[in-house]
C-alpha cells in the first residue's frame, strides 16, 4: 500500500492493518522528511487518545493530516506504533 498527497509518497508498505476502513502503516514507513510537529488530539472511545502530525510538501502545508494512537488501549493494539491519513491523502496499491 502507498499513501501519497501533493504528488508525493508519505509512506508504503505492504503490511498494513484495516481498521475501520482505514490502512494503517507501520510508523517507520512513513517519510519523516514531510512531517511537521502537531499538538492536536482527539480521542476515540475504544482505541484512545490520537495524536497527529501535519504534512508539509511542496511549500503546502496540510494540517493533522496524519494520526496515530501513542497508547492505544488493550483492545486497539493493532494499531500501535502506526499511522493512519486523511484529509485528501490518497491511499491505494
Amino acid at each position: 500500500m502507498k499513501a501519497s498527497w501533493n504528488g508525493v509518497v508519505i509512506a508504503e508498505s505492504p503490511d498494513t492493518v484495516m481498521v475501520e476502513g482505514n490502512h494503517y502503516f507501520p510508523e517507520p514507513s512513513l517519510n519523516r522528511h514531510y512531517i511537521t510537529f502537531s499538538n492536536h488530539k482527539s480521542s476515540c472511545p475504544w482505541k484512545g487518545q490520537a495524536s497527529y502530525y501535519s504534512l508539509m510538501v511542496n511549500g503546502e502545508m496540510n494540517t493533522d493530516a496524519v494520526w496515530y494512537y501513542p497508547d492505544p488501549k488493550p483492545e486497539a493494539e493493532m494499531v500501535k506504533a502506526r499511522v493512519a491519513f486523511w484529509k485528501g491523502v490518497q491511499v491505494e496499491a
